[in-house]
């Protein structure tokens, strides 16, 4: 999924011992190339990723995880597997709530000091 939208990027830290959750939609695609064959090596994530009310969701869409994930076998001959957590993380919506919490916290110039 993220290969196919530019705003969606992986969470990338070290992954940990929580094992990636899909939902029905998501069920039996590779995490990194969307492919639905071969599945071979079950998908870990990081700890924040699986953190309170994010334990258990899907790693791509974050609707309720009802199966494993895994990569493919094509993934893991090329080590794909080994980049980190592979949680999307939505990079649009952290982009927009930047914007608007810095211009909330904005310091207003003075004006007319001269």
């Amino acid at each position: 999924m993220a290969r196919h939208h530019r705003d969606l990027m992986f969470c990338r830290r070290m992954a940990g011992v929580s094992i990636g959750r899909l939902c029905e939609k998501c069920d039996g695609k590779c995490i990194i190339c969307d492919s639905l064959v071969n599945s071979e090596k079950l998908v870990h994530i990081c700890d924040e990723c699986n953190f309170g009310t994010l334990q258990g969701n899907c790693i791509v869409c974050n609707s309720k995880g009802i199966s494993d994930a895994y990569y493919c076998s094509e993934c893991v001959r090329l080590e794909k597997d080994r980049d980190g957590c592979p949680k999307i993380v939505n990079i649009g919506t952290a982009r927009a709530d930047y914007f608007y919490q810095q211009k909330k916290y904005a310091v207003q110039k003075p004006q007319g000091l001269l």
